[in-house]
């Protein structure tokens, strides 16, 4: 399938996908995030594809907000609708079943900072800024900043972010939670290349149980949580991957996952 803005490459047990409009710093449009919509949905339904890395094109911006030009013409009633469909699409990199790294090479503002809100964990290179800034347009974050920003760092510091629109550093990120780690520009993806391969080694439906328990469970109050923990676990009981993998254990050798 082809792609205008932007770029989806499946290699190696990794799909990489690159927003890929330089020139107005990767930002988010309808067509944008219907393609996202369109390469999420490819690497759901590929079985080779084990872990997505999301990073955005050029040196200066992972994605910094949304199109601006589309936003000042939203009324209320497309301003929800816009709302929800970013939502939508965002709302993947939860529920399909394989972990995302954001590599965040640069601004992440707005909608850029969101969906790297929805991805598994996220890497931020040195010279990242990161924010939610919408209230200076007047309007508020839109695409899922509002929730997983206060429950990733804190209700205090997610209004302080959304409150007063400021960018934090990457140093800051790391410091309060936001990302997992800051690296050197020229290491970002390789850094992100390292973990997506730790995954890789693992059980594919150990990791995909694992992911449906953190992601739902946090919603759930706590009891509710440990029973749905119990019934996957109960789940890869029943797996090829576990007599695999505890053999291997038992053996001293390097375990072979297939995913069954």
């Amino acid at each position: 399938m082809g792609y205008e803005n932007i770029l989806y490459e499946p290699r190696d047990g990794i799909g990489y996908i690159t927003f890929n409009r330089p020139k107005v710093l990767n930002a988010l449009n309808h067509a944008t995030l219907t393609e996202l919509q369109q390469a999420l949905e490819a690497a759901r339904d590929d079985a080779a594809v084990r872990v997505l890395i999301v990073t955005g094109a050029g040196d200066k911006a992972f994605v910094a907000g949304a199109d601006i030009s589309e936003l000042a013409r939203m009324n209320p009633v497309t301003g929800q609708e816009t709302s929800l469909y970013g939502q939508g699409v965002i709302r993947n990199f939860e529920t399909m079943g394989k972990p995302s790294i954001a590599a965040i090479n640069g601004f992440a503002l707005g909608g850029g900072c969101e969906l790297a809100l929805a991805c598994s964990m996220r890497v931020a290179s040195k010279t990242a800024r990161i924010g939610q800034p919408e209230v200076k347009l007047g309007i508020m974050p839109g695409y899922g900043g509002s929730q997983r920003l206060s429950r990733l760092v804190g209700k205090g510091l997610a209004h302080e972010m959304i409150l007063t629109g400021e960018m934090i550093s990457a140093e800051e990120a790391l410091r309060i939670g936001l990302v997992n780690r800051v690296t050197e520009p020229g290491e970002l993806i390789s850094t992100c290349e390292a973990i997506a391969k730790k995954i890789m080694a693992m059980a594919p439906l150990a990791v995909r149980y694992s992911m449906e328990a953190i992601e739902r469970g946090a919603e759930m109050p706590q009891e509710a949580g440990l029973y749905l923990e119990a019934t996957l676990f109960g789940l890869c009981a029943a797996t090829d991957d576990m007599r695999e993998g505890t053999r291997a254990f038992l053996e001293k050798r390097p375990a072979l996952f297939k995913g069954k």
